[in-house]
C-alpha cells in the first residue's frame, strides 16, 4: 500500500480518532480509505466490464442520466480536488447510539483551530444525518459545513449547499 501512496497513484484519507485542530495528532494509519488520484482513470475502471469504451456512457455520465450509483465517483472527484490543493485527506466516523450502522464525515479539513466539514451527495441534498450530527457534537470545532452535490448554491440551517465543481474555489 506505500508504494501505491508513494507512487501518487491512489490517495489516502486516514479516520481522525478525536477531530480538533489539529487531524494529525489523532489520525490513525490503520483505518483509511483510499481514492484514485486521477478521476478519468477511475471511470475508466468503473464501466471496463464493457468490451470498449461507449461513448453512450460518458454522455450519460455528463448528462447526469447514467444509472448508476455514482457517490462513490463524486466522493473521489472531491478527495482529487481536496489533495490537489495541497490538502491531507481526513475523514471520521463514530457509532450511532442504538444502531448497528455508523455516522461518517467524508472529510474533514482544518481551517486554523476550526473544522470543515465536507458531506458529498451523488443524488437529493435532503439527508445529511451525519454532518448534523458532527455539527452538534463537535460544535465548539466546528467553522462550518458543506454539502457538495450537483445541486445549486444555497444555505440552510448553517450548512453550505455547493455543487461539486466549486470545491477547488472553497478557500479553506
Amino acid at each position: 500500500m506505500y508504494d501505491l501512496i508513494d507512487s501518487k497513484t491512489v490517495l489516502p484519507s486516514y479516520n481522525t480518532t478525536d477531530p480538533g485542530a489539529s487531524l494529525s495528532l489523532t489520525k490513525s494509519t490503520d483505518s483509511y480509505k483510499l481514492y484514485i488520484a486521477d478521476t478519468g482513470l477511475f471511470i475508466t475502471l468503473m464501466f471496463m466490464d464493457r468490451t470498449a469504451a461507449e461513448n453512450e456512457i460518458y454522455a450519460k455520465l455528463l448528462s447526469d442520466k447514467l444509472p448508476a450509483n455514482l457517490g462513490y465517483l463524486y466522493e473521489n472527484l472531491v478527495a482529487q480536488m481536496l489533495a490537489a490543493s495541497g490538502r491531507e485527506l481526513y475523514y471520521h466516523t463514530w457509532e450511532k447510539k442504538g444502531s448497528t450502522h455508523c455516522y461518517e464525515i467524508d472529510f474533514l479539513i482544518s481551517q486554523g483551530a476550526k473544522l470543515s466539514v465536507i458531506e458529498v451527495k451523488s443524488s437529493g441534498t435532503g439527508k445529511h444525518e451525519s454532518v448534523e450530527a458532527f455539527m452538534s457534537r463537535y460544535s465548539k470545532h466546528v467553522e462550518g459545513g458543506y454539502i457538495a452535490s450537483q445541486k445549486d448554491v444555497g444555505k440552510k440551517d448553517g450548512l453550505n449547499y455547493l455543487p461539486i465543481y466549486f470545491m477547488p474555489f472553497l478557500g479553506i
